[in-house]
């Protein structure tokens, strides 16, 4: 893959590509947990959030991102038998800002914003996003998130509306490279549109927070960092 030449524009994923959005969830719900004296790993909490948050974003596609981070909650609250405030889902909403970046997503995003536009497709909103930008540093060129288009990958409105949009920034699709963690959220739904991707596979033991792909595709080109992608695009 020569991809310098074959592309000008990178679009991310954001939250497990870029934001280590296991380790600020399970921070999230450990919190919950002892206040409700439930004794569950990191890993259980992770996995009670992937069992249900694709299903709150199919149920409520326009809501914003923190409404569906207390959806999320609730059902999982259901599973242990706790039920759940709406000030406990307030605050497991507001979490996303204080979930902490990758440390090595702003020194590789800084490296390639010197070559690549840079672009944002994510499930969040456009509050919550800034947020997390503030730790990732670089200025995206263009951000797309599920709040801009009324849904949630890997509902393929979302990329299309990424698409759309490139001519804002002087590109188009042909000249696009997507790069995320989820096969699920992102990989899946790229190779059903023909859209090349690179994998950033952080290799989550407990699973992952996101839901389980469908398939068995899996991008031919991947990397276990950032900074590694960084390094081979780059040279």
């Amino acid at each position: 893959m020569n991809t310098s030449n074959e592309y000008d524009t990178l679009s991310f994923d954001c939250y497990g590509t870029l934001i280590d959005w296991e380790t600020g969830i399970a921070m999230a719900l450990r919190r919950w947990a002892r206040v409700h004296d439930l004794s569950l790993s990191d890993a259980e909490l992770v996995a009670a959030h992937a069992r249900h948050e694709t299903g709150a974003q199919q149920d409520h596609p326009s809501a914003l991102y923190p409404a569906v981070l207390g959806e999320t909650l609730r059902r999982i609250g259901n599973d242990f038998g706790v039920a759940v405030t709406d000030a406990d889902a307030r605050e497991y909403g507001a979490s996303v800002g204080d979930w902490p970046a990758f440390p090595d997503s702003a020194e590789a995003l800084s490296r390639l914003a010197d070559r690549f536009k840079l672009v944002i497709l994510s499930n969040v909103d456009r509050a919550s996003f800034a947020r997390s930008n503030e730790k990732l540093v670089v200025e995206f060129d263009l951000i797309v998130t599920a709040q801009d288009v009324g849904s949630y990958k890997p509902d393929l409105a979302n990329f299309e509306t990424m698409f759309d949009l490139l001519q804002t920034i002087g590109t188009d699709r042909s000249r696009l490279l997507h790069v995320a963690e989820s096969l699920y959220h992102d990989h899946e739904p790229a190779n059903r549109l023909g859209l090349p991707s690179v994998w950033i596979n952080r290799a989550h033991a407990s699973g992952g927070a996101s839901a389980a792909p469908r398939g068995s595709f899996q991008p031919e080109i991947q990397f276990a960092t950032m900074a590694a992608f960084a390094d081979f695009v780059l040279g």
